[in-house]
């Protein structure tokens, strides 16, 4: 049992997730900032942002009270994932392409393209090579007594 769990952690990629793990946060901080300074108020300037809490259908419960479905921090959500999803690809994904791209024109190498491997061979195909070289095999062995 130990030695599973020894195994586990010495294959590297434990070692790979925690620095990924430490990188993530220290990148979150990041992009938090850049959310924050650019796209809130952005944001900000078209809508309000302590409004979209209680936007949303109200349905009165059993008690007679009113119960709001809060639609608008779901929407609220959406736009904040979508506005960090597009700092990530635009200031770090799509950069740093681009820098890789740069990088290996100016090495000389092209960008490795995976080959594509053969088609394998069908039944028909290789029951084809076996009875030919089996008429090869005959035939020499028809020569050789002959």
């Amino acid at each position: 049992m130990f030695k599973g769990f020894k195994d586990f952690l010495l294959r590297g990629n434990v070692i790979d997730l925690a620095v990924a793990v430490v990188i993530g946060s220290a990148f979150t901080a990041i992009v938090t900032a850049v959310v924050n300074s650019v796209i809130n108020p952005l944001v900000a300037l078209f809508f309000q942002a302590d409004a979209a809490g209680g936007f949303g259908p109200q349905i009165t419960n059993i008690y007679g009270e009113k119960v709001t479905f809060p639609i608008g921090d779901l929407i609220s959500a959406i736009i904040s994932f979508l506005a960090v999803a597009a700092v990530v690809y635009f200031v770090f994904v799509l950069p740093m392409n681009t820098f890789k791209k740069h990088v290996e024109a100016r090495k000389g190498t092209p960008a490795e393209e995976p080959e594509e491997e053969p088609a394998a061979a069908t039944e028909a195909e290789l029951l084809v090579e076996i009875r030919d070289l089996l008429a090869r095999n005959a035939a020499r062995d028809e020569a050789a007594r002959g």
